[in-house]
């Protein structure tokens, strides 16, 4: 099988390349700077576009069975410098929204043009479609938010709707915070608790949507290959854990204390509007990848938690 992969040199798009390749898929990664973009793994091919036409990649849809659209800048940051010091500006809302869009419609684009469209478009989103919301337990069918995240994930999902008028099946991933030993959110998390400082964020009774890396990819893998597999689908742990419960398991895993929490008006001061990442949280659940067969590789956080800082 053929799959091409937009965003495929980001965190997500590097582990899945693997992941397919290591099944046998022949992976075909969309870059906008391939010679930065380092070798890809054995079975992957980068391909140069501009993340907004179809322009010298098109062709390649016509021997692909799936596209998986990844593509976007980065929400909270692609260092940990950007995590913490790149606010979200008009400018910046609008560049994160630009940059799923485009990507959406240059997809859209090829398929319409192809003699031979692919069977599956995987369409990237995140839990924050949701926007911020309490305790409420969120299966796919729960109305999206009205937060600046939650109408750029509107958005984003609907930028290749018009795919589906082309027969082709449309799968949406909702992704909560992918937890990597690559990278990601990993790091920031973990920083504070190596320092000695670990402790809840404002509250800690928000809610931590996330997922580690192997289940991320894996699940895409599940659907990709699963027939019956359409619509949204939330990409979440099982075992949703609260924040203060988030810190209290890495503590321990990292026999370090968990004592020194942080208060959300200092982390609205440091990040701003960004700041709602992590201390307005929303509790999503894998209701329908469940429902699908999926069985979890890591459903409980502290096994997680254990496998990513081995």
């Amino acid at each position: 099988m053929r799959a091409i992969i937009t965003g495929g040199t980001g965190l997500i798009g590097r582990a899945l390349t693997a992941e397919l390749a290591a099944h046998g898929y022949e992976v075909v990664i969309l870059s906008r700077n391939p010679e930065r973009a380092g070798g890809p793994p054995a079975g992957a091919r980068l391909v140069a576009w501009d993340g907004r036409t179809a322009a010298g990649w098109g062709g390649e849809v016509e021997a692909a069975d799936v596209v998986v659209n990844l593509a976007g800048e980065s929400i909270a940051g692609e260092s940990l410098a950007a995590i913490l010091f790149r606010r979200w500006t008009a400018d910046q809302k609008q560049r994160l929204l630009e940059s799923r869009v485009n990507a959406g419609r240059a997809v859209v684009e090829a398929i319409q043009a192809a003699s031979r469209k692919p069977r599956l478009l995987i369409q990237s989103s995140a839990v924050g479609y949701y926007g911020a919301r309490r305790s409420e337990e969120l299966g796919e069918g729960a109305v999206s938010g009205d937060d600046a995240l939650a109408r750029i994930c509107v958005e984003w999902e609907a930028s290749t709707l018009v795919a589906e008028t082309q027969g082709v099946r449309r799968v949406i991933i909702r992704t909560g915070v992918v937890l990597s030993p690559a990278g990601g959110v990993l790091p920031l998390v973990l920083l504070p608790f190596r320092l000695f400082m670990g402790g809840r964020l404002g509250s800690g009774r928000q809610w931590f949507p996330w997922i580690h890396i192997a289940d991320e990819v894996a699940a895409i893998r599940f659907l990709m290959e699963n027939p019956g597999a359409k619509g949204a689908y939330n990409l979440t742990a099982p075992q949703a854990v609260s924040n203060a419960e988030l810190s209290r398991v890495i503590g321990r895993v990292m026999r370090r204390p968990s004592l020194v929490p942080v208060p959300g008006f200092l982390l609205r001061l440091v990040l701003g509007e960004k700041a709602s990442i992590v201390l307005e949280g929303q509790r999503p659940a894998p209701r329908r990848l469940l429902e699908l067969g999926y069985a979890f590789r890591f459903p409980e956080f502290e096994g997680a938690v254990r496998d990513l800082l081995r």
